[in-house]
């Protein structure tokens, strides 16, 4: 892939960048579609990202950005118009430079993580959730989750106020839905979200107990530095169903090209193209 200077520039903005795999998913794809477009990672501490975030926007040839962890939430202040689902969740992890030179938001890793869902043939509808962390990506999949009428959606998490907050605005959006804020328990639950960064690291502790999984759960993960983290492997040798961070990755990338305005594609095509060849070491 050549850069000129006519190449459109999406900046992936987050820390660390050690992580980051959508380079690996986006470029090749461009390349394909012969797109003059690049998806460039950019690593920006959490102390920075205020400063630097309106000066990167301001690039002439920066069309618009993914955003990832730490900087879900503290983008909000930047942006001139939100989506729904950031209005319910809270965070954001993809802008797009408008015309006129402000920011638009929105928020894919919910519809990500259902899609995955849903490929493998798990319904949603009338089951038990539970989602641990709820930070960007864990409200993000409570709210997709929610649209799709589960019998209970539980959140988990260390800031039982965050945990509440988003609760509560999941309730005024669905206002048939069970939602509690509760202990990071599974037992008893379908669908299991481990939505903290815990995994990424060979020292991290797991995020809940698998030995008390239902053999019949469905575990997802949204960890991207390796592909089956240790909570992955004790739930599918306890026989879960599980879907790797990857997955979620893939199948919301075909939202991100919409919002950004490029031609349909699906997560088979971008799984065929990307470059990705196994996961990075942790």
């Amino acid at each position: 892939m050549m850069l000129d200077g006519h190449t459109r520039l999406y900046a992936h903005i987050g820390y660390p960048t050690s992580s980051f795999k959508a380079p690996l998913i986006y470029n090749p794809y461009f390349a394909a579609h012969g797109i003059n477009a690049a998806v460039v990672p950019i690593g920006v501490p959490a102390a920075d990202f205020d400063a630097a975030f309106p000066a990167i926007m301001r690039f002439s040839n920066i069309a618009g950005a993914l955003i990832t962890m730490p900087h879900k939430v503290t983008v909000l202040r930047h942006l001139a118009r939100v989506s729904p689902a950031i209005a319910v969740t809270g965070a954001c992890n993809a802008v797009r430079r408008e015309e006129d030179g402000t920011l638009s938001g929105d928020m894919f890793d919910g519809e990500g993580f259902v899609r995955g869902l849903a490929r493998k043939g798990q319904a949603i509808a009338g089951r038990r959730v539970l989602i641990v962390g709820v930070g960007g990506a864990g409200a993000a999949i409570a709210a997709a989750l929610a649209a799709r009428g589960p019998a209970l959606i539980r959140l988990a998490d260390l800031r039982a106020e965050i945990a509440g907050e988003v609760a509560a605005r999941l309730a005024a959006h669905f206002p048939g839905l069970a939602a509690e804020v509760g202990t990071n328990d599974p037992a008893g639950f379908d669908i299991v979200v481990n939505a903290t960064p815990l995994g990424m690291r060979p020292e991290d502790p797991l995020p809940l107990d698998p030995a008390r999984l239902a053999p019949g759960a469905f575990v997802g993960e949204v960890v991207l530095s390796r592909e089956r983290t240790p909570l992955l492997e004790a739930a599918a040798a306890r026989g879960c169903t599980i879907q790797i961070g990857l997955d979620m990755l893939f199948e919301m990338i075909p939202a991100y090209l919409e919002f950004f305005g490029f031609p349909p594609t699906t997560a088979d095509e971008l799984h065929a193209l990307a470059t990705i060849s196994g996961p990075e070491p942790a």
